[in-house]
């Protein structure tokens, strides 16, 4: 079901935007500290939005394979609940950072030129 989500090119055309200081962008960051090594690197904005996207569609798999694995009766209760819980808290911020995306957007085009 999650493996319709493949690519992120949408993301290639903020090439070139530099890096990124935003609360919005460090909140995601310690949700995900491989971006943040990603980051120090000098990586780019793109690049590290692309990661945070792939570990959180890795995340929702997880989760749904842990899904299946609990109804068979291979899995734990615990681990069901830890695996869903982690692609929750995923999902809310990437949900976060494209409402933060879209007000930016918004802001911008009701800008008087």
């Amino acid at each position: 079901m999650i493996s319709n989500v493949q690519n992120v090119s949408s993301l290639s055309m903020t090439r070139g935007l530099g890096k990124v200081a935003t609360e919005t962008v460090d909140t995601a960051l310690q949700a995900n500290p491989g971006a943040a090594v990603a980051l120090s690197q000098g990586a780019s904005f793109a690049s590290v939005m692309s990661n945070m996207a792939t570990d959180m569609v890795n995340n929702l798999k997880g989760a749904e394979s842990a899904s299946f694995a609990g109804i068979k009766g291979t899995a734990s209760t615990r681990e069901v609940v830890d695996a869903v819980m982690q692609a929750e808290q995923s999902l809310q911020t990437a949900i976060s950072l494209r409402d933060k995306i879209v007000s930016a957007y918004l802001d911008v085009t009701k800008m008087q030129i």
